[in-house]
């Protein structure tokens, strides 16, 4: 292979982006290895960038001044002042005047690729419909539920946590419950050794599969707000109150259709420009320091 690419100029901005995207370091931290591939990154991108920009497609596209100074202030505002907005520039190869002329180029390209995808034919209801009898799986929510939880730990190395001082903690929080089931937040953040003791025991919302089989096996046949008997599983001595119970739901087709639609249109978008890009002529030299 061609090493050339790595002595060819490169714009600055251009091996920035792709350091960032594949790595997210700038070009100073990466080793040799990885500077080798965000320069072959940066070039290829770089001559994609070159076709698009000398398409026909590109003569008529304008970027107005408002874009181009958003596009800049967009990457000022990652940076709690000028001095330091000025010295990352500066540390990366680029000043403001290099900044601007890199976003002019990022934003006719986005525009002339907008352009493109704007060709894509819309989707009908009929392709809506296909789509959703052939992925009937994405349309199905199996039953989730809430939980919380007390936890109680067994450690044979202290004294407090040994399996018969645990099984009497849990079994003393249990009794507490029976009598005054509407205390369990309280007494998760009392009692339990789970950092969820901070918010009342509250593990979140989850479906099969998600849990330890143990507390699976008791949650999924509990009602909602029942406490169930103490549970064992490898983390220690539980006791779970099931929370709201969100039942298996198949979405309908007709609540479906505005995110299938969205999924499909950007779709040929995507395949609209990708079509594009492949019919356009190939810049052989540049392509030649990348092979």
């Amino acid at each position: 292979m061609n090493h050339c690419a790595t002595v060819i100029e490169i714009d600055p901005y251009s091996l920035l982006r792709a350091s960032l995207a594949l790595f997210q370091k700038t070009p100073s931290e990466l080793d040799e290895r990885q500077l080798t591939q965000a320069r072959d990154q940066a070039l290829k991108e770089h001559a994609i960038e070159n076709r698009v920009l000398r398409s026909p497609e590109a003569a008529a596209v304008i970027v107005s001044e408002r874009t181009l100074a958003k596009a800049v202030q967009e990457i000022r505002e990652r940076f709690p002042d000028e001095q330091s907005f000025v010295a990352a520039l500066e540390h990366n190869g680029l000043d403001k005047h290099s900044l601007q002329s890199a976003m002019l180029r990022q934003c006719k390209v986005e525009n002339v690729l907008e352009k493109v995808a704007a060709r894509a034919s819309t989707v009908s209801e009929v392709e809506i419909g296909i789509y959703y009898h052939l992925h009937p799986e994405k349309f199905h929510r199996p039953e989730q539920r809430g939980a919380k939880h007390i936890l109680i730990t067994i450690n044979e190395e202290f004294p407090e946590n040994s399996r018969a001082n645990a099984w009497q903690r849990i079994c003393d929080i249990a009794a507490r419950l029976k009598q005054k089931p509407h205390k369990f937040a309280d007494l998760a953040l009392k009692y339990s050794e789970c950092p969820t003791a901070l918010q009342g025991g509250e593990l979140g919302t989850f479906g099969r599969g998600q849990l330890f089989p143990q507390i699976e096996a008791v949650l999924f046949g509990m009602k909602e707000k029942q406490i169930s008997d103490v549970i064992e599983t490898e983390a220690g001595f539980h006791i779970v109150q099931c929370g709201k119970i969100h039942g298996a739901e198949t979405i309908s087709l007709k609540k479906a259709q505005s995110k299938i639609r969205q999924l499909m249109q950007e779709r040929a978008r995507r395949t609209c420009q990708r079509t594009w890009l492949a019919s356009l002529p190939v810049d052989r030299d540049t392509l030649s320091t990348i092979n």
